[in-house]
């Protein structure tokens, strides 16, 4: 066993058996390779990650490779998930220099940690263009011991290039940004028609294959809908949330979403399953569902349910996407959650060695298990047939939506639903006698808190408690397990079998100060907004850049890299930086704090351009945006039944807003303060440095808050 037997990153203990030498990115290894004057080589990967699998079997368990590899180089393992700050350095110089990238990630660095080749998969035998990863080796080491000037200098100008992308993004009156007097924010219609640009009006979603879930896209379009009154926009973002729920890329049978669909209909899943999808997807779902069921009907924006080109979207919305959510976060409760309440990071899409042998069926093991009444139903209405749809296989979907399918077979809605959640159970409890997926079971800060802010939209949505109960429990695990002894302000990034390590990063602190926002906005404990202010106050001491006016990824005493990024584009999660936007202006708002506000809007004025030309690498901070072309309802309730009022008025969509409420004889907040409350409570509502009169029915309530 080489030195990853130590460490705790499942990925990293995946290798700990191969005969390579492999350090974690730890000091000794840099520490080393200056020594020695070696080349670094910075293997990059993730636990779920099939073809760093893959790379594994062929080259780092092959002896002979191994001996080279010990040899000539000095060897690091990283774990993205661990390290995301050094996958972001080298991932950039991948991109520049071969014009993509992906994991396995592997660099090549000088034994100053600065690079100066990369690139990703490299097969045992030259194939596709590609060489050998034992030539690819020897031509490194070549150039390392002949040329080694040339590659100092590659690495010198490659670094530069990377630092200057930093900013590419920026506008140009942003240099000074913090003093910037202009007002001008994102054009929210010059953002909708640049996603339209994108719309699959067949399949739902952005663009052709693969097709990633873009929740943060969707949330836009569902706040845009509402706040300017478009139709299309709110047609799009539903029916695409109809057509994953209805997809391959959904498990039909246990719930939860995996990372992406390999084709344009969302029925091929690449099968793995990440925290951070299944948080992002329940929360946009979540506000959908609000939109699908207030009054019992759809409400779009003019009280009327409005079409795309003339077409009827069939599928009852409502019905998908609380099932969805239900299934999901139960899913979640059941294999991703840590006994004291921690969020596990991801599920493997192989088993057996084999992407997906766990969630595929043949329909005769169906009938074996379902019998050929319930059979029947269940592969009719999930699109199960003899042949197979994958590989000879079925993976299930719902080719037509539930009202359309009991219409066809004369049956009623209810019935249909409650005779298939009974075969899904049974498949359910045979699916689970196969050998599982590998689990990552290692527990991310910024991942988590995604899950708690998703636990508590869906509390405001579906009403359940337990929602609102999980999300507790895991913010109070967050603050307990992650929080630094010696500055109570400062957390970790990384926790697993009781060892918490690593720093936190600025999307770790922007995740947490959200959740903590919104966990204040279900239980009105102010003990939550006192965190997240004194984050919010940690992070603008830590990570602020005051030439840009917006944040590095990392703490200014982290040391162990060779330069300091700003994390700007909303990928697969939103950025550090534009969930930081979104937390500086509610908190701004409910704890009064007008400068910060101020920092938030200089903030998309340093983006604009970028959020209106490339809205789709910059979702979050579109809807942040809205923001400020929408100025957020202030709400507060206060009296003796506040806490159940403000409840109450969340189950509607309003995107733009926060919500404070103070019964008797518990403390406050700026938000509330010189407001009065009455046995039924008042609700009051401001906007934009003005109050309407304060209000104590729901109806009056949605009156003040309709859009103009």
């Amino acid at each position: 066993m080489n030195r990853l037997q130590h460490e705790t990153s499942p990925y990293l203990l995946q290798h700990a058996h191969n005969p390579v030498d492999w350090y974690a990115w730890k000091p000794e290894a840099l520490e080393r390779a200056r020594a020695e004057q070696k080349p670094i080589l910075v293997s990059i990967g993730y636990s779920t990650c099939h073809w760093c699998h893959v790379m594994e079997r062929e080259s780092f368990e092959n002896e002979d490779i191994a001996a080279f590899m010990n040899e000539h180089f000095i060897n690091i393992k990283v774990d993205r998930e661990e390290r995301p700050d050094v996958d972001a350095i080298y991932m950039d110089a991948c991109q520049l220099l071969t014009g993509g990238g992906g994991w396995p990630l592997n660099c090549f660095l000088t034994p100053a940690g600065k690079p100066f080749y990369a690139g990703t998969y490299f097969p045992p035998r030259p194939a596709h263009g590609r060489p050998s990863w034992l030539q690819l080796l020897q031509h490194i080491s070549n150039i390392w011991e002949s040329k080694r000037e040339v590659a100092i200098e590659q690495a010198e100008k490659l670094l530069q290039h990377i630092q200057r992308n930093d900013h590419v993004f920026l506008s140009t009156d942003a240099l000074k940004i913090a003093e910037a007097e202009s007002t001008a924010s994102v054009d929210p219609e010059k953002v909708f028609y640049q996603m339209r640009e994108h719309f699959d009006r067949v399949e739902g979603g952005f663009g052709g294959a693969p097709k990633f879930p873009s929740s943060m896209a969707i949330q836009y379009l569902l706040n845009y809908a509402y706040l300017n009154g478009n139709a299309e926009a709110l047609e799009h973002a539903l029916f695409s949330l109809e057509k994953m729920t209805g997809g391959g890329m959904y498990d039909q049978i246990g719930g939860g979403f995996a990372r992406y669909a390999t084709d344009r209909a969302w029925l091929v899943p690449h099968f793995e399953k990440m925290l951070y999808d299944n948080a992002l997807l329940v929360s946009v779902l979540s506000e959908a569902y609000k939109i699908d069921t207030v009054d019992g009907r759809r409400q779009t924006v003019d009280g009327e349910r409005q079409t795309v080109d003339g077409k009827r979207l069939t599928v009852d919305g409502g019905t998908v996407f609380r099932e969805a959510i239900e299934d999901t976060l139960a899913y979640v409760a059941r294999e991703m959650t840590h006994p004291d309440g921690g969020f596990y990071s991801a599920q493997d899409a192989d088993s057996e060695g084999v992407e997906g042998k766990f969630y595929v069926w043949d329909k005769s093991e169906i009938v074996e298990v379902l019998g050929e009444k319930e059979a029947a139903l269940l592969c009719a209405y999930y699109g199960v047939t003899d042949e197979g749809n994958w590989e000879e296989k079925n993976i299930l979907w719902r080719p037509a939506p539930y009202d359309e399918f009991a219409a066809a077979n004369g049956m009623d809605i209810a019935s249909l639903t409650e005779r298939l959640r009974l075969s899904r159970e049974r498949l359910y409890e045979r699916r689970s006698e196969r050998v599982w997926p590998g689990l990552d079971d290692k527990i991310l800060l910024g991942w988590n808190a995604l899950m708690s802010s998703a636990y508590a939209a869906a509390f405001t949505a579906l009403g359940h408690a337990e929602y609102r109960d999980a999300a507790v429990k895991n913010i109070d695990f967050l603050l307990d397990r992650f929080s630094k002894l010696s500055d109570e302000a400062a957390l970790y990034h990384s926790w697993k079998n009781g060892v918490a390590q690593y720093d936190a990063f600025l999307d770790d602190y922007a995740f947490l100060i959200a959740a903590l926002t919104e966990l204040y906005q279900i239980t009105f404990n102010v003990r939550y907004l006192q965190y997240a202010e004194k984050y919010t106050e940690h992070v603008l001491s830590y990570f602020y850049d005051p030439e840009t006016g917006l944040f590095f990824y990392t703490h200014s005493g982290q040391t162990d890299i060779v330069l300091r990024k700003k994390d700007l584009y909303d990928n697969a999660m939103p950025s550090g930086n534009s969930t930081m936007t979104l937390n500086l202006q509610r908190l701004g708002i409910l704890l009064d704090r007008r400068n910060w506000r101020e920092r938030a809007a200089a903030m998309l004025l340093a983006m604009r351009s970028a959020v209106e030309r490339f809205p789709l690498s910059f979702e979050r901070w579109a809807a942040t945006a809205l923001n400020e072309a929408h100025p957020m309802h202030e709400i507060a309730v206060v009296g003796d039944n506040a806490i159940e009022k403000a409840l109450s008025l969340q189950r509607y969509f309003l995107p733009n807003k926060v919500v404070a409420a103070h019964p008797a004889g518990t403390d406050s907040i700026a938000l509330l303060a010189g407001k009065t409350g009455a046995a039924d409570a008042m609700i009051y509502v401001c906007r934009d440095f003005m109050c309407q009169r304060p209000v104590q029915t729901e109806a009056e309530f949605r009156e003040l808050v309709q859009p103009e």
